[in-house]
């Protein structure tokens, strides 16, 4: 029987997770998914208009289930530089094309794309190849 979860919950730290959810960044945008848990429970999303989700995030079925979502590894590429002004101009440059990126104080984080890696690595910056959790700045 699938479990279909509707409602997502604030952090709920002193919870134990029975189940978790490993989804990609583009998963965690939709509202309406099938799939199976970490565990191989049949579940689905049913989830409001609108919502995204985040690593750390609880959805409570109807029938009470809870179950944790988890950011996904994916393929990404990071991007370091020793200068923060240089990290700056190419967060900004992938913004206007509109490319989702994580961004931290240290590094960029973007999706696989060797065509971006090639125009970030003429700009001189130190591009990595990872296989990694992907968390881009969302619309909230």
């Amino acid at each position: 029987m699938t479990i279909v979860f509707t409602d997502r919950l604030s952090h709920q730290d002193r919870l134990q997770p029975t189940s978790t959810l490993s989804l990609t960044a583009e998963e965690r945008t939709q509202i309406s998914l099938r799939g199976y848990s970490d565990q191989g429970l049949p579940i689905a999303l049913k989830l409001a208009r609108g919502t995204i989700l985040q690593e750390g995030d609880w959805l409570r079925a109807s029938t009470g289930e809870l179950i944790q979502v988890l950011a996904k590894k994916e393929s990404v590429l990071t991007i370091t530089s020793l200068f923060p002004l240089a990290l700056l101009q190419a967060a900004y440059h992938l913004g206007s094309r509109r490319i989702a990126l994580e961004m931290t104080t240290t590094h960029l984080r973007i999706l696989l794309d060797n065509r971006i890696r090639q125009l970030l690595e003429h700009r001189g910056l130190t591009i990595t190849e990872d296989i990694a959790p992907f968390q881009p700045e969302t619309h909230i």
